[in-house]
């Protein structure tokens, strides 16, 4: 499959699926682990029944777009991948094709992971998790108090990147991905292709904003409406309705009717309006 037609979860719909299993399986025992396909993106740890057998969940969090299930003696690390999910199941329910884990807890709650292309992960570790070689580099979370537009700006100095490039590094800021890069440049009215270090300070303020503004909008709303995508009921997100520029290249602009264009960046398909987000 083309890259340019793989759509993965991001981070809206990550949290969202946090927001649906948590009140499921927090302050849970794990009682079984049923693993079918230990062969993910990484190999599913041999031991991870003998390490969780018995735990109780003390939290859940989020890191950019890994999921933390934290113990009193480590944390499970799960990622979707590009197609994934976790659902709150029946443990009797009989399992499809790519249902690859299931975590039954006392409370005879299943939480079943699901991947059709295996790209995601099921991990462990006993060390802090925010030093796992996964996480250690990534930058701040969008949505808190250290991703300023000073931060921002401060970090795009001397980088002659694609501005939409950029904001996609998780390096640079978590979270950003394709469908929120395109709709938050399109609301603070920058064009994708400016190189990041061009960007003014008063555009970054409204960049950050616009970032916030569109993330945190997802997340109230459930997420993006995806092929593969659902959240932890089984049910689409539904954010989609909401989008002003992805997936409508060749469409009216909904501000001012100008064509939208559509171009190719890092292999992503980038939708802007020529009109307000003028390059110049």
């Amino acid at each position: 499959m083309p890259v340019e037609h793989i759509k993965m979860p991001e981070l809206p719909e990550v949290e969202t699926t946090i927001n649906g299993i948590k009140p499921f399986i927090l302050q849970q025992k794990i009682v079984d682990i049923v693993i079918r396909q230990k062969k993910l993106r990484w190999p599913i740890p041999n031991d991870l029944l003998s390490q969780l057998s018995g735990k109780k969940v003390q939290q859940i969090e989020r890191r950019g777009k890994y999921i933390l299930i934290i113990f009193s003696h480590g944390t499970l690390i799960l990622h979707l991948g590009m197609s994934g999910s976790l659902r709150i199941v029946d443990p009797e329910l009989p399992p499809k094709k790519h249902d690859h884990v299931d975590i039954i807890f006392s409370n005879r709650q299943c939480l079943r992971f699901t991947d059709p292309r295996r790209f995601g992960a099921v991990l462990w570790t006993t060390e802090d998790a925010m030093q796992h070689p996964l996480l250690a580099h990534l930058g701040p979370e969008p949505l808190s108090a250290a991703f300023t537009p000073t931060y921002l700006w401060r970090k795009a100095q001397g980088r002659k990147v694609a501005l939409k490039t950029f904001i996609m590094d998780g390096r640079v800021v978590v979270g950003v991905g394709n469908i929120y890069a395109c709709e938050a440049l399109f609301m603070a009215g920058i064009h994708p292709q400016k190189a990041a270090t061009k960007i003014r300070l008063a555009d970054y303020e409204k960049l950050v904003a616009a970032i916030q503004q569109v993330l945190a909008a997802a997340i109230r709303k459930g997420g993006t409406t995806l092929k593969d995508f659902v959240n932890s009921d089984g049910k689409k997100g539904y954010f989609k309705v909401h989008l002003k520029v992805y997936g409508r290249g060749g469409k009216p602009c909904l501000q001012c009717d100008t064509t939208l264009k559509e171009l190719r960046l890092s292999q992503r398909s980038t939708v802007f309006c020529p009109r307000c987000q003028r390059r110049t």
